[in-house]
Order: C-alpha cells, then structure tokens, then sequence
C-alpha cells in the first residue's frame, strides 16, 4: 500500500487530509455527517434532478445540430438478445424504455412501499392531505387536456399532463436550500409517490396494447414465485432479480407495459427486519469493544487481520438488521437517479425544433393541451383540492407549511418530464402528435421550474 493511500485511510490520526485530498473542509465535513434516509434520498433526488437538466440540454443541442443524423441513428438501431431458440429484437430506444426504465419503476415500487409502510403515507389523518393534492394534480390536467382534445384522435394523450417528475422539482428545492421547510419535502415527495402510482395505473388499465394470455400466463407464474419467496422469508436478492426478470419477460410479451414488471417486482421485496433492535445493539457494543480491544497503533486497519474480521460481522449484523427493501433502495438509487433516468433523458429528449413553425407548434390543441394541464392544471387540482381536505378537517397543513408554499409546490408539479415523456410515448401512435406533446411537456416544465422558484422564494424566509 502506497504512502498516499496510508494517508488517506488514516483521517483520523491526521484530520487534514481529506481537505489535502479533495480540497476543502465543507467536503470533510461531508464525509462525516450522518445522513437520515429522508435526507439521503431528498440529497439523491436533488443532485439527479440538476444532472436531469443537464443531460436535456444535451440531447435538445444533439437533435437540432449536425449530429442529428448520427444521433437518431444510434437510437433506432437494433440490438437482438437472446440465443436461437429465443430472442427479442427492439430499437436501442425500444431497450432503454422498456428494459432500463424497469428498474426506474422497480425503485419507484419500493419508494410507495416504504412511504405506505414507514414514511409520509403511513398516518392516515397525515396522508390524507398529500393524497387528495395527487388525485387533484391528476383529474384537473387531465380534464383540461381532454377538454381540449376532446373529438380529436389526440384525445388519447390526457394522462400526459398527470404526471410529476420528482427529480427535476427536487433539483429546484436545491437551489432554495435551507429555505424550505423539511415538512414541506416531505408533502412534495408523498405526493409525487401518490402521482407515481396514479401513472402506473393509468399505463396498466389503458396504454396496453392486445392481450398475449400464454406470456401473461407466465409472467403469473414469475408473480406467484416472487409472493413465494416472500412468504418462505428469503432475503437475498437473487430470488427477486430471477423471478423478476422472468416476470418482466412475460409481460413484455403479454401486451401489458413490460416496466410495471419492476413495481410488481418491488410491492414483493420483504419489508421487515431478520433481527431486533436490543439484540442488534447488545452485538454491536461488543464488537465494536472487541475491536477496541485489537488495535494496534502501528498498524493501520487494513493491515490488521482481527479488525477486519471484526468489521466483516459488524456489516454482516448491519445487514441483517437492514430490510431488504431499505437495502434494495438504497443500493439502486444512485444508479437509476445518476445513469438510468439521465440515459432516458438523452434518449426521449431530442427534439428537433423548427423554429419558422414554433407558432404553429404552440397553437397545436396537443401542446396547448399539455401546456395547460401541467401548468394550470396542477395549479389548480393540488391548490384546491388540498384547500378542500383542510377545510373540512380530514387533515392539516404540515407545521411550518402555509396555504402559499403549497401553492409554490403545486407549480413545481407542473414538471412533467420524465414520466409524462414516457405517457406519451405510450399514448401517441402519431409521431406529430407525440412531437408536439414533448414541446409541450419541456416548455410546460421551463416555466413551471422557473414560477414554481419564484413563487417558494417569495413565501419563504432564508433562515439567519
């Protein structure tokens, strides 16, 4: 081992190192603040979200460039997998919505199950409010929408505007930082999840193409082996990811969208813990005198074998004591937030825009349909429907939370993207229309991030 990487491992005989390494105490600082879930998964969704920008300007800047040619090219190629006894052919595009945004909806089906089990969702007085705000974020743009459409054989696009994309609302909370109230994340967040499972339904009963019963026999075959695994108690993973991968053959086979395969796949996960908490903390305190006990101030950690040992049981009780659910999503976050949603981004982003007929694009009955859902309808639904539970008394604002700062998220909602994005590609058989929609969907999510910022600036106090 190399003298830098002694240096490194030993932080605390020489505290200063990690700032010589990687430049400051705020990043040393960082290495050792404890982290809550909550705050780890708001942190994620944050720093996804302004990485989710990022790579939507890339792919608007490759679709209206030379490259172009080059670009579409590459997402409509395809790519065969499978043997000679069985294959699937799809588009590189095809893969990437119907393979990779499986596990997008995998995390997304163990996020509704923990906020139903332990998170914001779980007081029933408490979700109430986030619940009624999602059913209104959905019924009201999706009646604009139709409104709008209505005769018109885009009428099959109303569940576009129903959609919230979290990580792009979470980048712009970022940018607000302390100034706003943890409560009023965690209302954003449980109603984002309730507009997630709303989405799910929506593609589930309506954007399924013709039924193949003999795939849709096997996938419930996979089902019934993952409920299984589930009631026998496994807790390794393999078992999920087979079985899930075999569901999710079945169903995009079946006709029925291949990534609900990840949410089912997900509600399966066990959610309990295979150890209790005084036991665990009994354990630990003896460990962790053990490994007291074992040091030697010449040696570092990896050069003492007793520690290690001693470490490996530590993280082995730590892993029994973990959930596999808490596990599972914790392992995918940063994979899905950092390279699954900014490759769909990069993939379903480019739109090539003529300018000469922007006029005519926004004067479109689509893109004035899904302008006016995502913005106005959000607006509206979330705002009034959450006025409506409080003024009845089936729930209360969060504390420190005001009538405005709902207002201000209800804006933030109106950032369809990522899900809506996906909707529409479901919905539209008509690539003008599905054109029109994606100009909509990324001029409704501009404005949206831009007047929801505004708006929660302006109704919150930076703190002293």
């Amino acid at each position: 081992m190399s003298d830098t990487e002694l240096q490194f491992l030993n932080e605390d005989e020489n505290p200063n190192c990690l700032s010589k390494l990687f430049g400051g105490n705020s990043i040393q600082r960082s290495f050792k603040q404890a982290l809550t879930p909550f705050e780890e998964f708001v942190h994620k969704e944050a720093s996804s979200g302004l990485l989710l920008m990022a790579c939507t300007i890339v792919a608007l800047v490759l679709a209206n460039s030379a490259m172009y040619p080059v670009y579409d090219a590459i997402l409509h190629h395809k790519f065969t997998i499978g043997s000679s006894y069985f294959s699937i052919t799809h588009s590189l595009q095809h893969w990437i919505n119907d393979g990779l945004m499986a596990l997008f909806f995998f995390m997304v089906g163990l996020e509704i199950k923990r906020e139903i089990l332990v998170g914001e969702l779980a007081d029933r007085k408490q979700a109430i409010l986030p619940i009624a705000a999602a059913i209104g974020g959905m019924l009201v743009p999706a009646l604009i929408y139709a409104a709008i459409n209505g005769g018109s054989d885009a009428i099959s696009g109303w569940g576009v505007p129903m959609a919230t994309d979290i990580a792009f609302a979470m980048g712009v909370l970022a940018l607000l930082g302390a100034r706003i109230p943890r409560p009023l994340v965690g209302f954003l967040l449980a109603l984002a999840i309730v507009d997630d499972l709303g989405a799910i339904l929506i593609i589930a009963a309506f954007y399924t193409d013709q039924i193949n019963f003999l795939a849709l026999l096997f996938a419930g075959f996979a089902f019934v082996m993952l409920l299984l695994s589930n009631i026998a108690g496994i807790r390794r993973p393999l078992p999920y990811i087979v079985f899930g991968i075999l569901l999710w053959l079945g169903m995009l086979e079946s006709g029925i969208h291949a990534t609900l395969a990840g949410v089912i796949t997900a509600l399966t996960v066990p959610a309990n813990s295979l150890c209790h908490s005084i036991p665990f903390v009994r354990r630990m305190r003896q460990l962790t005198t053990r490994f007291e006990s074992i040091q030697e101030d010449d040696k570092h950690i990896m050069q003492n074998g007793e520690q290690q040992k001693v470490l490996q049981s530590m993280e082995n009780f730590v892993h029994c004591m973990e959930s596999p659910l808490q596990r599972m999503e914790h392992n995918l976050h940063i994979s899905v937030s950092f390279l699954i949603i900014p490759i769909f981004a990069l993939a379903n982003a480019g739109i090539p825009i003529d300018v000469s007929t922007l006029g005519e694009t926004f004067s479109n009955p689509v893109t004035v349909g899904v302008i006016a859902g995502l913005i106005g309808g959000k607006l509206i639904g979330i705002t009034f429907f959450s006025w409506l539970v409080l003024k009845t008394g089936l729930s209360r604002l969060p504390d420190g939370v005001s009538m405005p700062q709902i207002a201000g998220v209800s804006l933030l909602a109106g950032i369809g993207f990522t899900m809506s994005i996906f909707i529409g590609g479901l919905a539209f058989d008509n690539p003008q229309h599905l054109l029109n929609a994606k100009i909509g969907i990324l001029a409704a999510s501009l404005f949206a991030g831009i007047s929801g910022y505004i708006a929660l600036r302006l109704c919150t106090v930076a703190p002293e």
